[in-house]
């Protein structure tokens, strides 16, 4: 009878020894030799007609050593099932020497294995957790440019004859020239549109006062400042890093002159944003603006109390780890697509990043286990319709119930990596959820530039 036994070599960290006398495997093997002897095609012979002397002799050395394993892995991984190890990856073989492996002399062998333990711990407390909820103040001058933003975008465009102001909107094309205003033969050519106030402000006065098909001729740099200049140069395909692109000459020719009426704030276009009719004067629309703002910033001091989280539950949960096994463990894992082992300083350097991640699953693991946390194929589906609209930028209304979209969500489902990927940021969202209902944040105003300084100095210092 096959044995499994355990002894403890070291923090979490235990050695498993597995026994096997020689009735725990021969009796397979045995069978796994007649069963090849049937099959196997040797010229020479008929099939099933093989001596069976002859079959021992070609494949019993590895059909012996493939079923000793094999019963080696049975017995561990009963041993591990009956006992309920609750271990870290896979057991690791101290010193499997398949050399003492001979199939023409059977006998009892010995296999040792290190298995790493996963540890018991306690949450820590996020009840008495300090935990800020940032409340940013949405200003009047905030509104005011989101009206500004909206009244512009839906705004008429009116055609003019002649450019009058700095807000007329000029359609263009680029051509290049060489500096006496000679078409370069192959050269640049782009249309564009442009406010007269992109240009520098000296160079404005050039264009008041023309109409559609004159055109000016600049040198870039000349005409507009460093921020347009930029966005003018990537426009037109040129390296905004290389001086000599700033200093080419271009021929502007002006196609058509608009002028962008603002959209009036009115019934009619309160109700264009707002179909379902509950704005109706200028107040309601400002209140409804400062809402939808309100709860943009809302949203992000959310993700911002779930960061909190994040830190108090790994920084503040204190779990022991099996660190010589593990640091074992990676050493087998090997680089990305390589199976040479990995040396001791990659192991060392990986290996404060690999706790971390390995002490926020366990945390995870422990929540979702404790808490009934589950997610649902229905949330998956959902997740990745939101995602699908989401890419479509606005486009998603009335388009959820076309036939397609439920084509798109069904070949997700069948994608194993997409789904998996689903399910974890499901699962980490509420398992975030599960750890918000037990704090209690203060709330701490800020302003807008004060939380977006924070939010990015933050990132900074987890990327570096």
């Amino acid at each position: 009878m096959a044995t499994v036994t355990k002894e403890n070599i070291g923090l979490l960290h235990e050695k498993l020894t597995v026994k096997l006398e020689k009735q725990d495997y021969l009796p397979s093997f045995e069978k796994a030799l007649k069963d090849y002897s049937k099959k196997a095609n040797i010229p020479g012979f008929r099939k099933g007609m093989v001596p069976a002397g002859l079959i021992k002799k070609m494949y019993g050395p590895s059909l012996f050593t493939d079923e000793v394993l094999r019963s080696v892995d049975r017995e561990l991984i009963g041993y591990l099932q009956n006992d309920k190890l609750d271990i870290f990856a896979q057991p690791l073989p101290l010193d499997a020497d398949i050399r003492q492996l001979d199939v023409n002399n059977p006998a009892d062998y010995t296999f040792h294995f290190e298995v790493g333990m996963k540890p018991e711990f306690a949450l820590t407390d996020l009840g008495s957790a300090k935990i800020d909820r940032f409340v940013v103040d949405v200003t009047d001058e905030m509104i005011n440019n989101e009206i500004a933003r909206l009244q512009n975008r839906y705004g008429n465009m009116q055609d003019q004859d002649s450019v009058a102001t700095e807000e007329n909107v000029l359609n263009v094309v680029f051509s290049e020239v060489d500096e006496n205003a000679n078409e370069v033969e192959g050269g640049i050519h782009k249309d564009n549109s442009l406010l007269v106030k992109y240009f520098k402000e000296d160079f404005r006065p050039n264009l008041i006062g023309k109409n559609v098909n004159d055109f000016v001729v600049v040198e870039l740099k000349k005409a507009f400042d460093e921020k347009e200049l930029d966005f003018i140069l990537s426009d037109l395909g040129l390296d905004k890093n290389d001086p000599a692109s700033a200093e080419k000459h271009f021929r502007i020719q002006i196609t058509k002159i608009g002028l962008l009426e603002k959209r009036e704030l009115n019934e009619e276009f309160f109700n264009q944003l707002y179909p379902n009719g509950d704005v109706k004067s200028e107040a309601d629309f400002r209140n409804k603006i400062k809402e939808e703002i309100q709860a943009y910033w809302n949203s992000q001091a959310r993700n911002q109390i779930h960061d909190q989280l994040f830190h108090q539950l790994t920084d503040h949960t204190s779990i022991k780890f099996p660190e010589s096994f593990l640091k074992k463990w990676i050493k087998t894992q090997g680089s990305e697509g390589e199976d040479a082992e990995k040396t001791d300083e990659q192991v060392e350097k990986e290996f404060p990043t690999f706790l971390n991640q390995l002490k926020w699953t366990l945390i995870t693991d422990k929540i979702v286990q404790e808490n009934g946390v589950q997610v649902n194929p229905d949330e998956i589906r959902e997740f990745a319709k939101q995602q699908l609209l989401g890419y479509m930028g606005g486009m998603g209304a009335g388009v959820e119930d076309q036939p397609w979209v439920s084509d798109y969500i069904e070949k997700m489902m069948k994608d194993r990596k997409y789904v998996e990927d689903a399910y974890n940021r499901i699962q980490t969202q509420k398992v975030f959820e599960w750890a918000e209902t037990k704090i209690n944040p203060t709330d701490k105003p800020i302003s807008a530039e004060d939380f977006t300084k924070m939010v990015e100095d933050h990132q900074h210092h987890h990327h570096h």
